[in-house]
């Protein structure tokens, strides 16, 4: 779902808990040590393309940034790196692995100590 299985090793990852399974929203950033599609089931009409990967993680987030912080964010035309996080994790409340602009990979490059 948009863009996400396009993933591939080497890429930056953000991992975000699922706050619908408890989790707290962005914890961490990685890199992809692995990609590798997941065959679809014969017989179903529409599947969701699925990736399996494996991730080293880099770094752990410093804020939080979860639904509750970016749920103000609606108007998905303003161009705003938060509403496009907004639009693409919790309009449709399902796991999913998203490809992001360039301005969403800074602002969440923000959560993270440079040191």
């Amino acid at each position: 779902m948009y863009g996400g299985k396009h993933v591939a090793e080497g890429d930056t990852i953000f991992v975000f808990a699922s706050e619908n399974e408890g989790g707290q929203g962005l914890i961490a950033r990685g890199v992809v040590t692995s990609a590798r599609p997941i065959a679809k089931k014969p017989g179903i009409a529409r599947q969701t393309p699925r990736v399996s990967l494996s991730i080293r993680r880099t770094a752990l987030a410093r804020r939080a940034l979860g639904r509750r912080e970016l749920r103000h964010l609606t108007d998905w035309n303003d161009g705003a790196p938060g509403t496009e996080l907004n639009f693409k994790f919790y309009r449709q409340a399902t796991n999913k692995i998203v490809g992001l602009s360039d301005e969403a990979t800074s602002f969440l490059a923000s959560f993270f100590s440079t040191a």
